[in-house]
């Protein structure tokens, strides 16, 4: 079955309580954007309790953990503000459980990030930053 991509204006039927459903959204179209790339996703919204990797996927035989930041808009600075140091580490911190979750030892990573702008009524836009930390 194939899913219908959301290009346009976020709905009121799909944004539910505000910013935390604009995320999700948000966290949809990012991995809709990776698959489009020629990547398998593994994972979304994985948890541990060293914090939370918003989609793993695998790119050939490297793994991809994805850090994804939806706005509205840039009033406070674009997404890609929002990754700073403490996050980085936390990213890291929660990929390294992902692995030994796993149990894969001695695979590539690569840390990437999606920007997802996405003004009211207006289409998403979205920038996908490889290997950016």
């Amino acid at each position: 079955m194939r899913r219908k991509k959301i290009l346009g204006p976020v709905s009121d039927a799909c944004t539910g309580d505000g910013r935390h459903a604009l995320g999700l959204a948000g966290e949809r179209l990012a991995a809709e954007l990776l698959e489009g790339r020629g990547m398998t996703v593994l994972d979304r919204n994985w948890r541990c309790p060293q914090g939370e990797l918003d989609i793993v996927a695998a790119d050939g035989d490297t793994v991809v953990c994805c850090e994804v930041k939806t706005r509205s808009g840039a009033d406070y600075g674009g997404p890609i503000y929002a990754l700073n140091p403490e996050k980085i580490v936390r990213i890291r911190s929660a990929a390294r459980s992902w692995l030994a979750a796993r149990e894969l030892v001695g695979c590539p990573v690569r840390f990437d990030f999606v920007s997802v702008l996405w003004p009211p009524g207006r289409s998403a836009r979205l920038r996908h930053l490889e290997g950016v930390f």
